[in-house]
Formats: structure tokens, C-alpha cells, sequence
């Protein structure tokens, strides 16, 4: 049924029929993520509270990194569901809890393991390092989650006036990451809704990961759109691309800087190096390296090489991961196994090690930091250094970048997103022309080469989106898009506009927007 369920006044001053969604983050851009599903004038839940990044500002023209404080009430919030734990869905918990929040956590069970060691990196950037306060913070945290299996259903609410229960289903974004069926039902008048929040949507063909599943069905979907705009390489052949843009690199005889976070990112880069490596190993498994597609490499020095690659000494070449945050998930993905995609299982039962193998080096303190990039400054020896953050606004590869971006012997391979704003942004758009980028007040020129590979996308592209909507038994009569660029909210509006005019013309399709709260919220 399509009924209201009732008619009351939110905090904005608006009228609305419940259910009603608010957007508190990820409505200018990709990061900040934060929906408030108020299910009637009582009862509310957040779906994810992230942390702003880059130059997504506020309306008053604050960076997007000083956006942390809660703005919104929350004295209905009943619960927060946080759909995986990247910092742009959570970061800002610990401004929530200081807000008062004292409801519980829902997250997957693999994301129950991996959200206290986000929280507590968090919690020691931005409010204290002193360990006893942040043992107790943690303590707080853990005490808070409530971990969900997939696929299971959980009651939120059971009132005469309310029934309300979610389930979590995989999404194949990183480890532990779901989007949320929310099921509403009003006794008094009958009235049902179902609503999902995407979250971040994954790709097939990822490691480590099982691919997502559309929903059966659903009234209201809140969809992502990072990649709204765009299709993928082929992901099925990218461990060959990064193979050979890596010996392609390493021609130059230096080390091969690829900046990640901490989690997803860095283990399916570590699987995928594993691979290239137990190849390279056993002969009757590997492949030669394919050929560079033409634009692939971009280089500052406007050279090109055209020569078959030199023999790359894999198995002795270093694959140095320089995060300790990394190495703490990375030894948590170990122990997630059980979640593991039938794949990754395989080579865990043919003894192999995917995330621990003997090339890898993990550099933990940062006095052991400081030397390993003297080291390769000095030496200019062949290796693969994977660093945070992602997109190198802060965290040790703003180091390796410091010493080495004026250097043409060394190359930095960009493997994600890189947000406007972001020095990773303007390395990745300036370094092929010859330009600059200002790192902590330091404007350096970029004379390494630098180079942008497709098809390591945690974020599914536009055809995955689609499908996320078109492959339901029963489609949503409102779609309402988020967590994207203007022009992939756009592109992606469009695109379902056509699938939806051709099968279901009673599809509403809005592209959600921050307007101030006098008005009406899109």
C-alpha cells in the first residue's frame, strides 16, 4: 500500500507525510554521508555519519574537513546504521556521541570488528591520544554495536503505532559493507513503506569480496552515483594492467608510490600483488605482462617508450606497506576469512597467503618510516611502497611525496578516486603537465611520473548502478540520487529516467541537494 501514515512538523519546520527523509551529508559531493529516515514524530534512525573530505564545503564556506559538528537534532534518533567503515560514513560517530547520541550501532559483523579501529584512529585525530581516554572510548564504542548478520531481519521499533525492522544485505564495496532494507509498517492505518539505502555500492569481479545483489524489491531507494557518469575498464583484466604499469614504472629504476586507505583499497591491492607475484613464481600459472593501452601512461618529461618491458625481479622486489592502520585491518581481513569470496578461499586452501606474503614488509613506527624513505631516496632502489591516505591529504605518503615527487626516477600510481580539493587531485591533473601541487604549505614541482589506472574502483560504475535498480523483481516508485558530482547525479538521473519511462512511468526520480532549512529538501 501507498498511504501516509501520518502528517507532523520535522525540526526544519516542513509538514511531511511519514516516512520522510532528511540528507545531512553527501549531497554536494562523495564524502560526508548522513540520511535520517524519520519513520514517524518519535522515531528517526541515521543511516551513516561520515566525515567531510576535500573541498566539499559547507554553506557557509567552511572546509569540508572542519565540518564535524552535528547540526541537526537528534533527540528522535533511535539508532545509527553504519552501512561499511569508511571514514566518509563514520568518521564524525565520535561528534554524534559527543551530540548525545546513546542508541545503539547496527553494522554487519565483519564491519563490527573493523569500526572500533576506525573510531579509535578518529577519536586520537580529533579529540585525544591520551591511551585510558581512548581505551574508554573504545570500550563505549564496542559496548554500542550491535553486529548484524546479512540477509537477517532485525526489529527497530513494535508499537501500536510503529513496526519497523532492517536488514543488511552485502554490497561488495569493502569488507563488511551493506546496504539497508528498512521495512515500515502502521498498524493504525495500514500503511506500508519499504525504503533501502544503498550506501556504497561495489563491482563485480572484486577481490576478496562476493559481488552484490539488487533487492527483490523496494518504494523509495537512496542511491549512490560516485561513478554515475562513467563505465569501468574491464576489471577482469586489471591485475594485468597494474602489472604492466608497474614494470613500465619500474624502468625508471625507483620506487613505485601508491597512495590508499587503509581499508579495501590496500588488501585488494596486497591480493592482487600476491597474484602477480605467485605467477611470476610458477611458471605455469603466470601470463605475460599485456601491453599498455595507448594514453595509459602519463608522463612529465613528455617521453615515451615503446620497447618491450625489462624483466621485472618479482619475487625479490619489495612490496613495503607503510600505514600501521593498514597493516591493523589488513591483519583483521585475515581474520575475516569466513566472508571471503569462494576465490579468495580457493588460494587460502591451496596454501597460499594473499595478504601475507613473503614480499610483503610492514613498516610500523615512524622513526622505521623515516629510514625506509631515506632509504629509497638515497638508493633509488626498485620497490612498491603502498601509503595513506588515499588521497594524500595527509598520513605517511605525504612524506614519501615530499622527498620523491621532484624526482624523476620515481612514479606514483593512482589506483582510486581522487576528490576535488584533494592534493591527489591535483597531482593526478597537474603532474602530467609539468605542474605543482602544495603540500602542507610547500609547493613542490612534479617531475615523477605519474600515472592513473581504471578498474580498481571499489564504487560500482553507472551500468552497475542501473542494474541496482532495474535487476529489483519490483521497482521503487522514487529514486532519490546522492553521493556523487553534479554531473554524475545528472548522468545518472538521466539514465534511469529512461529505464524507468520504459518499464514504470510512475518512477520518481530526485537528485537530493543542501538547501537551507526554511526550504524544502529535495
Amino acid at each position: 500500500m501507498d498511504m501516509p501514515a501520518s502528517r507532523a512538523t520535522l525540526a526544519n519546520g516542513l509538514t511531511a507525510n511519514f516516512p520522510t527523509i532528511e540528507h545531512h551529508g553527501a549531497t554536494d559531493g562523495v564524502t560526508g554521508s548522513c540520511h535520517q529516515l524519520h519513520m514517524d514524530e518519535r522515531s528517526s534512525v541515521l543511516i551513516d555519519c561520515g566525515l567531510f573530505q576535500g573541498a566539499e564545503a559547507s554553506s557557509g564556506g567552511r572546509a569540508g574537513a572542519d565540518r564535524l559538528d552535528i547540526e541537526f537534532p537528534i533527540d528522535t534518533v533511535k539508532a545509527l546504521i553504519a552501512t561499511h567503515v569508511h571514514i566518509d560514513h563514520v568518521g564524525r560517530i565520535p561528534y554524534l556521541l559527543a551530540a548525545g547520541f546513546d542508541g545503539p550501532i547496527l553494522c554487519s559483523k565483519p564491519s563490527a570488528k573493523l569500526l572500533p579501529i576506525v573510531l579509535e584512529d578518529a577519536f586520537k585525530l580529533g579529540f585525544s591520544r591520551d591511551q585510558k581516554k581512548v581505551e574508554q572510548y573504545i570500550a563505549l564504542i564496542e559496548q554500542r554495536i550491535i553486529a548484524l548478520p546479512y540477509k537477517h531481519w532485525f526489529t527497530l521499533a513494535d508499537t501500536d503505532e510503529l513496526h519497523a525492522r532492517i536488514r543488511l544485505q552485502r554490497a561488495g564495496h569493502i569488507l563488511g559493507s551493506a546496504y539497508v532494507e528498512i521495512d515500515l509498517k502502521y498498524p493504525r492505518t495500514g500503511a506500508t513503506k519499504r525504503i533501502v539505502f544503498s550506501g556504497d555500492l561495489g563491482a563485480p569481479h572484486a577481490p576478496i569480496l562476493v559481488p552484490p545483489k539488487p533487492p527483490y524489491r523496494a518504494d523509495i531507494v537512496v542511491l549512490e552515483s560516485t561513478y554515475g557518469d562513467r563505465l569501468h575498464e574491464d576489471r577482469r583484466t586489471r591485475r594485468k594492467r597494474l602489472e604492466a604499469v608497474i614494470a613500465q614504472a619500474l624502468e625508471d629504476n625507483g620506487t613505485v608510490l601508491i597512495p590508499a586507505f587503509s581499508v579495501g583499497r590496500t588488501q585488494e591491492l596486497l591480493y592482487e600483488l600476491e597474484d602477480i607475484i605467485y605467477r611470476a613464481t610458477h611458471p605455469n600459472s603466470s601470463t605475460q605482462p599485456s601491453p599498455l593501452p595507448p594514453g595509459e601512461r602519463a608522463r612529465v618529461r613528455g617521453e615515451t617508450n615503446e620497447t618491450s618491458h625489462p624483466e621485472v625481479d618479482w619475487p625479490h622486489l619489495p612490496v613495503i606497506l607503510d600505514s600501521p592502520l593498514a597493516t591493523r585491518f589488513t591483519q583483521a581481513y585475515r581474520e575475516l576469512k569466513p566472508f571471503w569470496n569462494e576465490e579468495a578461499l580457493a588460494r587460502v586452501k591451496a596454501g597460499r597467503r594473499p595478504l601475507s606474503f613473503e614480499q610483503l614488509i610492514a613498516i610500523d613506527n615512524h622513526a622505521d618510516h623515516l629510514r625506509i624513505v631515506k632509504h629509497l631516496v638515497d638508493t633509488a632502489r626498485p620497490a612498491i611502497v603502498i601509503a595513506g591516505n588515499g588521497m594524500c591529504s595527509s598520513g605517511r605518503i605525504v612524506n614519501y611525496l615530499k622527498a620523491m615527487l621532484g624526482d624523476k626516477r620515481h612514479n606514483v600510481l593512482f589506483v582510486g578516486y581522487q576528490a576535488k580539493g584533494t592534493p591527489g587531485h591535483a597531482i593526478q591533473t597537474f603532474g602530467p603537465k609539468g605542474g605543482y601541487v602544495d603540500l602542507e604549505g610547500e609547493r613542490l614541482d612534479i617531475r615523477a611520473g605519474v600515472t592513473s589506472i581504471g578498474g580498481y574502483s571499489a564504487h560500482g560504475d553507472q551500468k552497475d548502478l542501473v542494474g541496482f535498480i532495474t535487476r529489483m523483481r519490483e521497482w521503487p516508485s522514487e529514486i532519490r540520487i546522492v553521493h556523487g558530482s553534479q554531473s554524475a547525479k545528472a548522468a545518472l538521473s538521466t539514465e534511469l529516467r529512461l529505464w524507468t519511462e520504459f518499464k514504470f512511468k510512475g518512477t520518481k526520480i530526485t537528485v537530493a541537494v543542501t538547501i537551507p532549512s526554511s526550504e524544502k529538501t529535495e
